[in-house]
């Protein structure tokens, strides 16, 4: 069975899908058979990312949502399965990354990591819950993985909110593992080194954004379609294969 048969049928939901790590996801899953739902605030955006894999041959619908939101998240689930079909992936990608030393008690800054990286991450799953289980109990299997990170594991100075919302997205993710798979939906965490996508333009923090750059000068950074290569094989895996965690580093990096 070829790549592309693997995915025929099968319907993605994608978040944080107009740039970086959830575009280049969107592009490859289509490209290997997949129809693929695109979610972000940027319509804009989102629609020239259709159009491109439309183009291509590719099946894909935007869906400009703010993941936040969770009135319209919700509102969106039932409009995806109707138009595209019962939703058998869910990469769980949107993501924001603000790291500033704790002691400038950056309150806004905390609050929209928790409010996206957690509590949207909880919305996208719970609209979507019902879908994968019934894709899974139909089709033999279905696929949530959740983007987190390295640091949540690792400690890095000025990193502290941010590293614990990533920590939480793999605990979760562990957590679900064990009440999902028994109805053989596949639960995986994804957890990536230094990537570079549009999540660094986001740090005010200069101390943060100096180490960035500086790690430039001794590694190579990941690139957005390392980490899509990677979710592609996942749910290409047989159904009875679940990584349950992934880190994903550049070779050079050691922590």
């Amino acid at each position: 069975m070829t790549t592309a048969a693997l995915l025929d049928g099968r319907v993605a939901v994608i978040t944080g899908a107009s740039s970086g790590i959830g575009e280049a996801t969107a592009r490859t899953l289509a490209a290997k058979g997949a129809k693929v739902a695109l979610l972000a605030r940027r319509a804009d955006r989102l629609a020239s990312i259709v159009d491109e894999i439309t183009a291509a041959g590719g099946r894909a619908v935007a869906f400009p949502v703010d993941v936040t939101d969770a009135a319209a998240v919700k509102g969106l689930a039932q409009s995806i399965e109707d138009e595209l079909g019962t939703v058998s992936i869910l990469f769980n990608n949107a993501g924001i990354m603000l790291p500033a030393p704790i002691e400038e008690l950056r309150e806004d800054q905390w609050s929209h990591q928790v409010d996206l990286n957690i509590s949207a991450l909880n919305t996208v799953i719970g609209a979507f819950l019902s879908q994968l289980v019934a894709s899974a109990r139909n089709a033999g299997v279905a696929d949530l993985i959740n983007t987190a990170s390295i640091a949540g594991k690792n400690l890095f100075p000025t990193f502290a909110v941010y590293s614990a919302s990533k920590a939480y997205v793999i605990h979760l993710s562990n957590h679900l593992r064990t009440e999902l798979g028994p109805k053989d939906v596949r639960v995986s965490a994804i957890e990536p080194g230094i990537v570079g996508t549009e999540l660094q333009g986001h740090v005010t923090d200069q101390g943060a954004t100096d180490w960035l750059e500086g790690s430039k000068d001794t590694l190579e950074w990941l690139t957005s379609q390392d980490v899509a290569e990677v979710v592609a094989f996942t749910v290409n895996l047989p159904r009875r294969v679940n990584l349950q965690e992934i880190a994903i580093m550049p070779t050079r990096q050691t922590s």
